[in-house]
């Protein structure tokens, strides 16, 4: 898919070729995140390592099962990344064996095992069964504050809309920005989360809450 959004940039389904870099801005995006830190154990040597291993693995997996995976680009430039699974993709706690492996592999055991902790909670606490799962959006430092972020979820929404078995679209906010954006977005707060030592707030925009926001904006 390739979308002509706006001036600002261009949507299209990311690629082989398109993975080393989308991982690299998802590394930057992410490496001062408080969850990330937690699971790759930021304390301890190598966490940079380890964090770069799993986003890489990652989308490794959700290329080879052909999940959306979405990049806003200038030119030839990657401005921004957004990744999502679908529903009835078994990207739950019940992850794929040849996964697991290569996640102990580079990010090691208790990283592997943390992560899947993390999907099992929220797996738990979500209300629905079908629903999309927002896993990383995140724009370059160079090209914030432009609006590209709203691109991105404008990427997501329309994932929803092309899938009428999904309830929604789920996400866990582990900042109080993130948290803000969002709801400005009309994802709404399902309910607190604690995973290890890290709070955060499990949202959701529901599809008829996806067709409110958008008719209120016309």
């Amino acid at each position: 898919m390739s979308t002509d959004i706006s001036l600002k940039g261009e949507l299209m389904y990311l690629g082989q070729g398109h993975l080393a870099t989308a991982a690299s801005l998802l590394f930057q995006a992410y490496q001062n995140d408080p969850l990330f830190q937690s699971i790759f154990q930021v304390e301890k040597e190598g966490y940079a390592q380890r964090l770069r291993a799993a986003i890489r693995e990652e989308l490794a997996v959700f290329h080879e099962h052909q999940q959306p995976m979405f990049g806003l680009f200038h030119d030839d430039t990657l401005e921004g990344v957004v990744c999502m699974t679908r529903p009835g993709s078994n990207f739950g706690p019940e992850r794929f064996w040849h996964w697991r492996l290569r996640m102990l592999l580079t990010a090691g055991y208790v990283s592997t095992k943390q992560m899947l902790e993390k999907e099992r909670i929220i797996a738990e606490a979500m209300p629905v069964q079908n629903y999309h799962m927002l896993t990383f959006i995140a724009v370059h430092p160079n090209y914030q504050q432009q609006g590209l972020g709203d691109l991105l979820v404008h990427a997501a929404r329309n994932e929803l809309e092309n899938h009428e078995e999904s309830a929604g679209i789920a996400l866990l906010a582990t900042r109080s920005e993130y948290g803000k954006f969002f709801a400005s977005r009309g994802f709404h707060e399902l309910r607190s989360l604690q995973v290890g030592e890290i709070k955060g707030q499990l949202m959701f925009l529901a599809r008829e809450d996806k067709e409110v926001v958008e008719n209120s904006a016309e």
